[in-house]
């Protein structure tokens, strides 16, 4: 591996380990959140907003020109809180006030409330469809803006989502990205179990999209599948990222269909957090 993308590697990957910790942190003190929905999309997340692939400036939320990341699984707010942060949109101590009464950041994101958040979302299944509704207001204005929709296996049984599926593929929208965190599980049990989705790359493919396959804690298989979306034209692009829920907390890993929705308790913070290996 060339020495500026190895070096490249090691600032994403002390990244993942802030980011990480600030979700585990957060959420503990809150008492509530959904830190392992949030914990799963730490690699992309952090791919996206500090690998050179989102186009954004935190001075300037509102840019015409920036590319647009939607939170689709916005139960996972603390994974796009502790992003944003990082990226300079409110200062890092503002994540302890996650779910206090009056902050900005909610249970589930607020786009009228929180700079850098695209859209509201939280109920499920529709963030693809405000994707797809920004990816041809950008054609149509005739601006090289790019949209990011990363979305859950949960809500992946959702029709209002495959609706969207079918319009951007009908429509070739080759500046619109679907990133499917596909950890396999939803609130209430495994995905296999509930609402089976495999094979899901090739459902994609059927309906026009261009689509791969990752492991979604692989900074390198992240970062070229970024890197692979950009060469698609005509197609929009599913990346269909294998995780794993909870990742980085044995606590969660070992048993993730029991902590949907559930912090970590405080006795338990200070072992996941030097699982993670970001203590604080």
């Amino acid at each position: 591996m060339p020495q500026a993308r190895a070096e490249e590697r090691d600032k994403l990957e002390e990244l993942t380990r802030r980011i990480r910790r600030d979700i585990v942190v957060a959420t503990t003190a809150a008492g509530s959140g959904h830190p392992s929905s949030s914990l799963s999309m730490v690699e992309l997340c952090t791919s996206l907003f500090f690998g050179g692939v989102l186009r954004y400036d935190p001075a300037n939320p509102q840019d015409p020109d920036r590319d647009r990341f939607i939170l689709s699984k916005g139960h996972a707010a603390p994974g796009l809180y502790s992003v944003l942060a990082e990226a300079g949109y409110f200062p890092t101590e503002n994540l302890q006030t996650l779910r206090k009464i009056g902050s900005p950041l909610e249970g589930h994101p607020n786009m009228n409330r929180l700079p850098g958040v695209e859209a509201s979302t939280g109920s499920l299944g529709q963030g693809l469809s405000i994707g797809v509704g920004h990816a041809l207001a950008a054609r149509l204005d005739g601006r090289d803006s790019r949209v990011y929709v990363i979305v859950g296996d949960g809500e992946s049984g959702e029709g209002q989502l495959w609706e969207a599926v079918m319009y951007a593929g009908n429509h070739g929208l080759d500046n619109l990205t679907c990133i499917v965190d596909h950890n396999g599980y939803q609130q209430t049990g495994a995905v296999a179990d509930i609402q089976p989705l495999d094979p899901l790359t090739q459902k994609y493919e059927a309906f026009g999209w261009a689509a791969r396959e990752i492991d979604g804690h692989s900074l390198d298989e992240v970062t070229d599948a970024f890197d692979w979306v950009r060469g698609i034209e005509g197609r929009p692009q599913a990346i269909i990222a294998r995780t794993v829920k909870g990742k980085g907390v044995s606590l969660l890993e070992a048993d993730p269909g029991n902590w949907h929705g559930k912090p970590i308790p405080p006795e338990e913070e200070a072992k996941a957090l030097e699982e993670i290996g970001a203590p604080a």
